[in-house]
This record gives structure tokens, sequence and C-alpha cells, in this order.
């Protein structure tokens, strides 16, 4: 329920029980009522914006509501997440859930990657509830699609119309040198030879979906404007996972995000996996340089622009050694540089 313009949350007797805290930060496993701050998501919870569509999945929807006469930004956060309901990404569903397309049309890849030119080329709206039904409530900027086969369950991306025609080979060659820097990535693939695709973490190989968090919704942290420091992302993953090992991975992806000049580290990029009550973290995606901004989405050390030495100063403020530090960010700069 709303109090005024504000969420309300409050957990089930038989999960106080038998659950776990879905967003320990905020929303600690006990009793009684939590509200949401107007501020930054607008009267929502964190963790509940996570489910919410970003980037082409918010994109979509808006076009998709035009048609039928409603305004997405007028939308409470309840009637925002009802239009989710089942189909989001994680664990979280959401009733009743309002369902605003019934579209079962089957296409290949290549018709949505065409689709989607037209549409955000904006040469047409036709065909955006389509696309909005493949596209799962994901966020990001470039198109993607859900796909399942015999192998499990992808996220399949398509290029933008300002994407070069070989993105997915580049993006491909990031999560390569991501494994060569022992940065942890889900199962990667090129479908058709052509499409970017990276296997879901959100589903286990039971088929069973996953609490899912991202370090936005655990931390209350906006990507508008993005303030996020690498510091409050390594206390968070040592809070969650406890373990000194995850901390040194996310140290890891900081400097590997630095060094192949992916700047849009923003705090949707980074996300955890609850399984039964035991956080820990998610492989690294998004995995692109993209030097747009200007200076890096989350800081470090404060710095958009971090030197080797401020690496050092995040990890040493988490318990990880100086000789650790530079033995890792030496490991990933000789990655990286090794198959430039």
């Amino acid at each position: 329920m709303g109090n005024g313009s504000c969420c309300q949350f409050e957990y089930a007797s038989e999960w106080l029980n038998n659950g776990f805290s879905i967003s320990p930060l905020h929303l600690p496993l006990k009793p009684g009522l939590f509200s949401a701050q107007w501020r930054p998501f607008n009267g929502n919870f964190g963790i509940f914006e996570d489910s919410l569509p970003g980037g082409y999945g918010e994109y979509l929807l808006l076009k998709v509501l035009h048609k039928i006469g409603i305004e997405y930004h007028s939308l409470s956060p309840i009637q925002k997440l009802s239009l989710v309901g089942s189909s989001g990404m994680g664990a979280l569903c959401y009733v009743p859930e309002t369902k605003i397309s019934s579209n079962t049309s089957k296409l290949t890849l290549d018709q949505l990657q065409s689709l989607a030119l037209d549409i955000l080329s904006e040469q047409t709206d036709s065909g955006s509830d389509i696309l909005f039904h493949y596209s799962g409530n994901s966020g990001g900027i470039r198109p993607k699609c859900l796909y399942s086969d015999q192998s499990g369950h992808w996220l399949v991306k398509f290029r933008h119309t300002y994407d070069p025609a070989d993105i997915a080979l580049k993006e491909y060659h990031c999560n390569e040198l991501a494994v060569a820097a022992g940065v942890e990535v889900p199962e990667f693939r090129l479908f058709e030879g052509k499409y970017f695709a990276t296997k879901r973490f959100d589903i286990d190989d039971n088929g069973n979906r996953l609490h899912m968090a991202t370090a936005s919704g655990l931390l209350n942290e906006p990507l508008s404007p993005p303030k996020m420091d690498y510091h409050s992302l390594l206390q968070l993953t040592g809070f969650l996972t406890q373990s000194s090992s995850a901390v040194e991975q996310q140290f890891r992806r900081m400097v590997f995000n630095h060094y192949i000049g992916n700047f849009d580290d923003h705090a949707r990029n980074f996300s955890f996996i609850c399984q039964d009550g035991i956080w820990r973290l998610a492989p690294a995606y998004d995995l692109t340089p993209d030097k747009t901004l200007g200076e890096h989405a989350t800081t470090t050390n404060f710095k958009g622009m971090p030197t080797d030495e401020d690496f050092v100063t995040v990890g040493m403020n988490t318990k990880m050694t100086r000789q650790r530090c530079i033995q890792i960010i030496e490991e990933v700069k000789s990655a990286v540089h090794h198959t430039d």
C-alpha cells in the first residue's frame, strides 16, 4: 500500500519464520511496517526499483503505454510494479499483475534486431509491444531479448543505432579479456555468430528463479546523478558475502573496468544473488569499453579518473593488503595489455 506518495512494506509472518531479508540494509528481517522515503526513487524502495525496466526496456514501455493513452511517469511505484508482474529479472514477482501486451509473435533474432533498429531510429512505433514482450523488462541502453534453448536461459544483446556493426564481437572479446584477467563472468557465446549472449545468473540449473539485487537497489543509490564510490561497493560486498575473496573479486572488477575503458560502471551494473539465505557476488556483466561519460560513473577514492594508488587506497580501506592490491592490479594490466 502507499502512505501518501510513498510505498510501505511488511514481511508476511510465514516469511519472517522461514525466509531471509530481501534487502539487508533497508528491509531487515523483522516484523513491522517499513516506509520508503520519497528520494531517491520517488517513494519506492530501492530493492523494488530494481525490478523496473531501465534504458531500452523503459523506452519500449513508454511507447506501449502511450498507444493506450497512459503516461508512464504519472503512474505510482505500485502501478509500475504491477506492469512488471512476474516478467522481471530475479525472483521478485508482483500481484495483481497488469498485462498490457498479449503478443505472442514468434520472431527470429534477425527480425528482432531489424525491428529494434526501426523503432530506435523512430521510423516506426509498430512492434514496440512485441519487443517489450521479448525484453523481459531488462535494463541497459542496448536492445535485448530473453532467449531459452536446450542449453539454458540467455540474455541476448542487439546492436543500437549508434553501435558499430561488430559490437557483438567487441563485447565477446572484452569477456575473453575479463576471463584472462581473473574476472568472473557468466557463460557467454555468440548466437548465429553475430549476437552476443550471456547465460542468465538469476536462474539456477533446475530452472528456479533466484533473488537478485543490484548495488543500486541495496544501497538506495540512484543512477542519476551517479555518486557511488567503489569503497562503498567493496564494503557492501564484504558485508553481504562475509567473503574476503568476493571483496578481492570486486576489487579486480574495479581495476578491470578502468583498464578496458568501461566508464559506464554505474550502481546497477553490479549485482548480488541470494540463495537459501546466503548472499554471493553475481558474475560481472556489461563489460564493454565506453568512455562517453568522460569519467567513471562509480568513483574510486572519490575520483572519476583514478590512479593505481587510488585503487590501493580503496582496497586497503576494506582490509586488503597493499601487496595483494598491487598484485591484482598488475595481473589485470598484464591480461589487458597482453592482448591489446
